[in-house]
Formats: C-alpha cells, structure tokens, sequence
C-alpha cells in the first residue's frame, strides 16, 4: 500500500455517495428501481474513480495520464444519449407524452451528475493529500452541498402564479377562463369533460416568464408531470380527452386543461408548480440590447 491508496480510495467513496445522493426516483418513475439504478450507480463509481486518480497523476506529473479524462467525458456524452434514446423509445407508450424537450433535459442533466461526481472525488483526493482527512471531509461536505445546490433548478411555481378557473363550454367550443381550448361538439364528451376536467390558469410574472412557458416543450412537461401524478382520465384512441395547454395571445397567460383521476385543486396545483423549468425553454428577451436600448 502507497501513499495514494488511501486518498484514492476515499476519493472513490466519495464521488459513489455523492452520486447516490443525487439518484433518486420520484414521481416520474425514473430513473427505474432496480436496473435503471445500478446502471447509474455503476457509472458513478466509474466517474469517481476517473476524478481520483487524476490528483496522483499530476502530482507525479504524469500529464499524459490525465488525458484520459477526456476519453471519459466521451463516454459521459454516451450517458446523455443512452438516456435519450430510452425516453424517446418508451414515450410513444405514455397516456400524455413527456415531450422531446423534456427527455432532452432530462439526459443533459444525467450526463453533467457525472462530471459533478468526478469534481467530488477530485476534490476529496486533493484536499486528502495536501492537508488531512478531516480536511478532505470539509471539502467533501461542501462538494455534496454544491451537487444539491446545482441539482436542483427552478420550478413552474417560482415564475408563474397558479390560479384554479373551472372550465366551461361557450357553445362547442371550451375554455379555461377566457383562453379557448378545443373544440367538443358531442354532448356525451361535454357532461365527462365537465364532470372530470380542472381548469388552471398561469399567469407570468415577469416578460422573460411569457416566452419560457409559450414554448411547447415546457407546456407539454406541465401536462405530462400533472398525469403522472394525477392519473389521467383518457385510454388511447380518446382524442377529446387529451389535456391541452393553450396560450392567452394578448397577455401571455396560458390554460391549462387536464383530466385527473385524483381531483384535488390544491394537490394539482402544488404538481404543476413542481414542474421544473426546462433549460431549454428558458428566454431573457429583457437581457436583450435592443430592448434595453428602448427602455433607455
């Protein structure tokens, strides 16, 4: 046993409890218990060992050693598109489908724990071999609070107020509030969709919230997440019973119609304010030079 057994091996224990810390199934049933899990518990203690052993080999500078991290970020890619492929695959299976958007969020965010768990081993190797055990304890805990912290995004609750409106029929056409939803001429639809359906109306908070929940893909994870949650009143080959987001063109509110199993308004609207914010739907029109250019 040499000098860097220990750190590398702490290191290792490291990035692997970091990396089950950020796993975690919930609502959304992925990723799945058990196999989805090992998968990714597996690929953590690959990725904790890549951050540990990277500390020795520079400080034998053996700089030829550490390109092998970029073999490793290679192979994270792989991760994302691992994850991509799964989601897409078993989407066209779901009630209400999570949407491109949503699964492509979901597969960065599995790719980038992992890098994540390498900067945790990194750290707890270092701080080991430069300091003490107890110091690699300190950085430990501040890497994992970091990981939590980079986790965690923000959610449909934190830039929209969430309003319950019961949905109403105006001649075939229904609406949510004053926001036209679809188009229902059977009046056997019309008694189900009004005897099961809940209305909600999202009001944004500021200029930049307007674009982010306009785009489809964010509207679509509302409605995926609020089902899965919820339950869905729908089987397929139902097509006026699918939920549907729709958009106020003059103020940028948007509907939200759904068909629950479980109709609790204040549970549906905790839900739908849980719903993350999809970086890929993020818009800062207010960042922009030439609106700040008006605006002076």
């Amino acid at each position: 046993m040499n000098e860097y057994t220990m750190p590398i091996v702490f290191g290792v224990v490291l990035g692997t409890i970091a990396r089950i810390l950020m796993l975690r199934t919930d609502y959304r049933q992925y990723p799945t218990y058990l196999h989805g899990k090992i998968i990714h518990v597996a690929l953590g203690f690959i990725a904790a060992s890549l951050g540990a052993v990277a500390v020795p080999a520079l400080m034998e500078l053996n700089f030829t050693a550490v390109t092998f991290l970029t073999v490793a970020a290679t192979q994270f890619r792989e991760v994302r598109n691992m994850e991509r492929n799964t989601l897409t695959e078993i989407d066209s299976y779901e009630l209400v489908s999570r949407g491109k958007a949503y699964i492509e969020g979901i597969a960065i965010s599995f790719e980038s724990r992992n890098y994540l768990v390498i900067l945790t081993a990194f750290i707890g190797t270092l701080f080991y071999l430069i300091w003490n055990v107890y110091m690699a304890f300190v950085g430990a805990i501040i890497c994992l609070v970091i990981s939590k912290v980079l986790q965690s995004g923000s959610t449909i609750g934190d830039i929209v107020d969430i309003e319950y409106v019961d949905p109403h029929f105006d001649g075939a056409g229904l609406y949510v509030d004053n926001i036209y939803i679809m188009n229902i001429g059977l009046p056997e639809r019309q008694e189900e969709i009004l005897k099961y359906g809940m209305g909600f109306v999202l009001k944004p908070k500021n200029i930049n919230v307007v674009n982010t929940i306009a785009h489809l893909g964010q509207r679509q994870a509302i409605l995926h997440d609020a089902s899965v949650s919820l339950g869905v009143f729908r089987d397929s080959g139902t097509p006026a019973l699918v939920p549907l987001i729709k958009r106020d063109l003059d103020d940028g509110r948007i509907g939200v119609f759904i068909l629950p199993q479980i109709r609790d308004k204040e549970k549906a609207k905790k839900i739908i304010g849980a719903v993350p914010v999809l970086e890929t739907a993020i818009r800062m029109p207010s960042r922009s030079d030439a609106q700040n250019k008006e605006i002076k």
